[in-house]
């Protein structure tokens, strides 16, 4: 019997682009491929690559190159690319990257494993000229469910799937194979974008909006809860946009209730808000659901209104404020995550002020602050009052110190809260980790909790806040918690 094929994943960026990752290998996998986590174990190092930003681009190439390296020295053999970066440049990287053997648009993932095995035995298959994908569906949202099924939209995979093609469940797996044990899993609600922020070339890659089906949400849920998943995350370009398409802007107001109810979810996170477009109804949904966290990860970007303008964006200080102050009188404990942009063209020393009033108003648990930078193709690379790059990095510099001061404020006025800690590494030597309600993974910190001899990674334990390390929390559990027993030990 012939040695069985090996593939690695290599996934960067951000979590949409694990759920793609674990999509391809639910296809891989299905056609036979054996998936191991170590590239230089696979005879394939497939690189899913992130196309936002210049710091992500060059995280991609160096992955890229980093897996050719072991080409002549380990069992690989070749290095494929894809994911965004593979999308928006096309034939462009390939030339630019001979190191890579293989350069795959989202159109290739139905064929995935075809064209790993023609790269493997050293075919060539010919990488695609990039194209607008907000052209390949209609204009119109409500047009678009009808078109989708002739447009790849990664992440998208079907549920309902015979026995035998996906792992575990049978007819209600996704085609989707989980890459690692941890207890929280994300889950995409749509693809896309409409919005025309005047820095952001997402859109043109990534396509127009189209939401999946509730009913497909729910049965990756279902599954994901079957391999032992206690938190979702909800992910996709834009969340509140989701349902425009199927004719109910509300239907996640709707859907929430129905995940939490899913046996075995314990927390449901909802990521990729816009303020814009919050709404009361969302809002209290969100604050109000068990199991649904009061969680905002909001798209501020900047507040002073002239910046938001030149950015196509609405709203001003005021205005995002008396939003927080909302989600805050219905849920005191909500935590609110933001990102930022300082040194946008035309940003004056008073917008920079302005700025600065939002934040120290804001009380935000995270903050992510970035320098502007060109993107080709955008709106804003065409922008005339581009400030000088050492002008921009100093914006940077002092506004990510404002940041870190505020975000380590924020976590010390949580001394003496009360919180629910998903246990997700336990360790001898290092101790126990978590993340609280407010901490979305990878981006807003975590909890080290003080005693947990007898909590295993997925537990969730009540605990009370004792201590800061900056944005960090150190817990006590109270022994009263329903995980604290030594049945959880077990």
């Amino acid at each position: 019997m012939p040695e069985r094929r090996t593939v690695a994943l290599v996934t960067l960026g951000c979590a949409r682009n694990e759920v793609d990752s674990e999509e391809l290998a639910g296809r891989l996998e299905a056609d036979g491929w054996q998936l191991v986590e170590d590239a230089s174990d696979a005879d394939v190092a497939v690189v899913n690559t992130c196309g936002f930003v210049e710091a992500a681009k060059k995280d991609s190439v160096d992955a890229l190159l980093e897996a050719n390296d072991l080409k002549g020295h380990s069992r690989t053999q070749a290095v494929v690319a894809v994911g965004c970066m593979a999308e928006r440049y096309g034939k462009e990287l390939a030339e630019a990257l001979p190191e890579a053997d293989g350069v795959l648009g989202f159109d290739d993932y139905a064929d995935i494993s075809d064209r790993l095995q023609t790269i493997l035995n050293g075919g060539i298959h010919a990488s695609h000229t990039p194209r607008d994908r907000r052209k390949l569906l209609p204009i119109s949202p409500a047009q678009r469910q009808d078109s989708a099924a002739a447009v790849a939209l990664p992440g998208h995979g079907p549920t309902d799937l015979p026995e035998g093609v996906a792992p575990a469940s049978g007819p209600r797996a996704p085609l989707r194979r989980r890459l690692d044990g941890s207890p929280v899993a994300s889950v995409k609600l749509a693809s896309g974008c409409d919005r025309r922020c005047s820095f952001c070339a997402i859109p043109s890659f990534r396509g127009s909006f189209i939401s999946r089906r509730p009913s497909d949400v729910l049965n990756e849920t279902r599954w994901l809860a079957e391999q032992g998943v206690k938190e979702i995350m909800l992910v996709s370009e834009n969340n509140t946009s989701y349902g425009k398409d199927l004719g109910d802007i509300r239907l996640l107001e709707s859907l929430l209730p129905e995940l939490a109810e899913v046996d075995g979810i314990e927390r449901v996170r909802v990521s990729y808000l816009q303020p814009a477009e919050m709404r009361p109804g969302l809002i209290d949904v969100l604050t109000t659901t068990p199991k649904v966290v009061p969680y905002f990860d909001l798209s501020f970007q900047h507040s002073a209104p002239g910046v938001l303008r030149a950015m196509r964006r609405f709203g001003d200080t005021d205005r995002f404020l008396e939003l927080l102050d909302t989600i805050r009188s219905k849920a005191p404990q909500a935590g609110v995550r933001s990102n930022f942009i300082v040194g946008f063209p035309g940003e004056s020393e008073s917008d920079l002020a302005e700025l600065e009033r939002f934040l120290n108003g804001a009380r935000l648990d995270a903050i992510g602050v970035f320098g502007y930078s060109d993107e080709e193709g955008t709106e804003a690379a065409t922008y005339e009052n581009k400030l000088a790059e050492e002008v921009v990095a100093d914006r940077l510099a002092h506004i990510s110190r404002l940041a870190e001061e505020l975000v380590s404020q924020r976590a010390e006025e949580r001394l003496g809260e009360t919180v629910q800690v998903l246990v997700e590494s336990v360790d001898d030597e290092d101790g126990v980790y978590g993340r609280a309600a407010h901490q979305a993974p990878e981006t807003d910190g975590q909890v080290l909790l003080t005693s947990g001899a007898e909590l295993l990674v997925g537990r969730m334990v009540e605990a009370k806040v004792v201590g800061t390390e900056g944005v960090d929390l150190v817990a006590e559990p109270l022994q009263g918690s329903p995980a604290w027993s030594e049945e959880a030990g077990r």
